[in-house]
């Protein structure tokens, strides 16, 4: 087998990327400062600590709304081929669905749609 693109392909990005970061640091503007370091929210200094705990919930919330918000990416594919498709693509809209519907069924039954 012959592996030159491939190799070439992988030389070359290498290359790209070293050079790019190479130019930046030449470049780039360089300051030191203390308060580059700080975190900036509306120009109020921080008290405390920036790393506070976030509730899982959060996260969980935002996992279900892109678990069932990505499905009308996938929802308007079909509906432009679906005269073309017949019977195939209604059943496997179908199928899709009541995946879907099984997923929200579950997250609901476990109390995960819930604010707490």
């Amino acid at each position: 087998m012959n592996f030159t693109l491939l190799i070439t392909v992988l030389v070359t990005a290498l290359t790209l990327v070293v050079a790019a970061y190479v130019v930046a640091k030449l470049i780039g503007p360089r300051s030191y400062a203390k308060v580059k370091g700080e975190p900036y929210e509306s120009g109020i200094p921080t008290r405390g600590s920036s790393w506070l705990p976030v509730s899982v919930g959060f996260y969980l919330f935002a996992i279900l709304f892109l678990m069932f918000d990505i499905e009308t990416v996938f929802l308007y594919p079909w509906a432009v081929v679906v005269k073309e498709f017949g019977a195939a693509a209604l059943l496997s809209i179908g199928f899709f669905l009541v995946v879907l519907v099984l997923g929200l069924a579950y997250a609901w039954r476990k109390g995960d749609l819930e604010w707490k």
